[in-house]
């Protein structure tokens, strides 16, 4: 690799070179902290330095080569066709053009056109029949444009990062610079300006061969440290000609993928390429931690991909895998969050936090897949499946889960919509056998293992869900309308609108007689699953620890699944009782509740769960 280094002042950095933002370089990302560092730094230099000074009657212009010169740091250049690219920098460059613009316009509030003049060439100036600004940011070049006419700006005039953070950062710089100069000092503002100019320095590396984004990953810029996402745009982009690049427009497919992962949330980028990897190249968990921390390098080390030093295959990995499975994430995160009735269970996994439907939707899908649309809700119902039967009976833990689904992607692994349902299955029957240790077990459903589960065994949000979905169940089938939303149902725990576990079975000396008053056999069977409801925050204190007579009353117009206990949810109702007749569910009404009530009522919910997950 040959580097060539050069020490310049910033009268020397800005003035006759264009700096063009190369496609290693993120946005303009300096936030407060960074902006601020760096004047703090630069004026705590030139204050001391001024004190020293201030008192001579030398010129400011002659003077200046006795003040302390002050260090920036390094940045990085690759020239190319006659452009000159910022490898690694910008964010100091573009910080210190903002710095001058400010100045300048302060130059001509103190009226002082000659120093105006020397600022404003520093800032922009003429190439051809042109004028460019020497820190050439294309996609901001109008919210630019803007502060530098006005000096001042309220918002970008581009929607993208850039624009927003330097609109944001002359704020915070001008207002900076006018604290520090507060008293229209045009002697100490001329002396800032020359030492800005002429005292700050930073080394240029000119780096003329290959290496630049081996440059871009080893050097950091000051308080923002790279992404690993940014470092591996460099790492691949790096490999391809320019020419080519830019007739391919790579770097701005790269850019639109990226920018809509993020818009998701901050650094989601990392995220999804963490689960394309794991979901393509790694067989076993063990596999899948090498792309946890690491990833932008363990991707080059992935043979089936084949990305270091070989441009072919970075190209075709960029137009195909990473276009089509980062909008296929994009597009799954979405449906999470938003109930789409094509793909309900995408949304259901977001209410238990099962982010694992991710993983194993980019497992199944194969680039540009006809039946993406079907693998999505196929795969997001089997999670939401296998989970939850996991949970009910009595099998499931974390790590145990997140081994089994590394079995299940490699089964369905770019396989087709009809071998889904074994490949869950088989990882649910062998986790069953395993946990309860019974190799007699044949089904995936199983009441002997139901039969225990409830308050004592399953956390409250997923009892909460369950119960939700039964909820949902009953008004599907008797086409009516959910009097809360799946999500207040799951989630909202507020006191007065949240929803709570509702025990059936109060803890009194009438409940504890039903169970001949042994203290461990009624805690066990009232706390079961089917002897358990949702109640809404003030109507779950207002049952209490009321006699079951009492309770039946308050459990009118709350929730379908509450109100089956009632005798008149049974009256003039001709689709639900149409529902029960086609169902063959064994729905009734209870007018007292005790162990046998409990028994069927547990029952009647195991049988319910089944024809909910089928």
């Amino acid at each position: 690799m040959d580097l060539q280094a050069k020490d310049l002042n910033i009268d020397q950095l800005f003035g006759n070179t264009i700096y063009y933002i190369d496609f290693y370089q993120r946005e303009y990302k300096w936030n407060k902290d960074p902006v601020e560092k760096l004047l703090d730094d630069v004026w705590y230099k030139f204050g001391t330095e001024y004190e020293k000074h201030k008192g001579s009657d030398v010129e400011i212009q002659t003077n200046i080569s006795n003040y302390g010169w002050y260090y920036m740091n390094t940045f990085v250049i690759n020239e190319v066709d006659g452009k000159c690219f910022v490898a690694d920098g910008q964010q100091r460059l573009t910080t210190l053009s903002l710095i001058l613009i400010k100045l300048y316009h302060l130059a001509l509030q103190y009226n002082s056109q000659r120093l105006g003049k020397w600022i404003d060439s520093k800032i922009s100036g003429f190439s051809g029949f042109g004028q460019n600004f020497w820190m050439n940011h294309t996609n901001s070049l109008k919210t630019i444009e803007a502060i530098y006419q006005t000096g001042e700006i309220e918002k970008p005039l581009e929607n993208n990062v850039t624009s927003h953070n330097i609109v944001t950062n002359y704020s915070i710089i001008s207002n900076y610079i006018n604290k520090q100069l507060a008293g229209d000092d045009i002697k100490k503002f001329e002396a800032f300006v020359f030492y800005f100019l002429k005292r700050i320095r930073l080394i240029c590396l000119n780096i003329e061969q290959v290496d630049v984004p081996m440059v871009f990953e080893v050097i950091n810029d000051r308080g923002v440290r790279l992404k690993p996402y940014e470092i591996l745009k460099g790492k691949l982009l790096g490999q391809i000609d320019k020419n080519e690049m830019n007739q391919l427009q790579l770097n701005e497919l790269w850019d639109r993928c990226i920018g809509q992962l993020n818009s998701l949330s901050d650094d989601e980028a990392d995220q999804f390429f963490i689960y394309y990897l794991k979901s393509k190249y790694a067989k076993t968990r063990g596999e899948a931690r090498k792309f946890d921390n690491d990833y932008h390098r363990s991707i080059l080390r992935v043979e089936e991909l084949g990305l270091e030093h070989n441009d072919k295959n970075v190209k075709r990995f960029l137009l195909n895998d990473f276009n089509y499975y980062s909008h296929l994430y994009y597009k799954v995160r979405c449906l999470k969050n938003n109930l789409d009735p094509r793909f309900p269970h995408v949304y259901y996994n977001g209410l238990t936090q099962m982010d694992t439907q991710y993983l194993l939707v980019l497992s199944a899908c194969k680039v540009n897949d006809p039946e993406e649309d079907e693998k999505i809700e196929r795969v997001a119902y089997e999670v939401d499946r296998l989970f939850t039967l996991m949970q009910l009976q009595r099998c499931y833990n974390s790590n145990l889960f997140a081994t089994k689904i590394y079995e299940i992607s490699n089964r369905i692994k770019n396989g087709e919509l009809r071998d889904m349902r074994s490949a869950f299955d088989d990882a649910l029957l062998v986790t069953l056998k395993e946990v309860h240790v019974n190799d007699q077990l044949s089904q995936v459903w199983n009441y002997g293992l139901f039969r225990n589960v409830g308050y004592d065994n399953l956390e409250k949000r997923f009892m909460r869900y369950v119960l939700a979905r039964v909820e949902l169940y009953i008004a599907m089938n008797t086409k009516l309308e959910m009097k809360r939303s799946l999500y207040d149902l799951v989630i909202n725990r507020g006191g007065v609108c949240g929803f709570h576990i509702e025990h059936i079975l109060a803890d009194n000396i009438e409940n504890h007689e039903l169970f001949d008053n042994n203290e461990e056999l009624f805690r066990s069977e009232r706390n079961r699953l089917g002897g358990l409801l949702l109640m809404k925050g003030y109507d779950n204190e207002a049952a209490g620890n009321e006699p079951y007579s009492q309770k039946l009353r308050s459990y009118a117009n709350t929730l379908y699944w509450n109100e089956t206990l009632r005798e008149d949810s049974y009256k003039s109702k001709l689709d639900f009782t149409r529902w029960i007749a086609e169902s063959h569910l064994n729905l009734k009404p209870y007018n007292v509740f005790g162990p046998q009530q409990l028994e069927e009522r547990h029952r009647l919910l195991f049988e319910i769960v089944e024809k909910i997950w089928e």
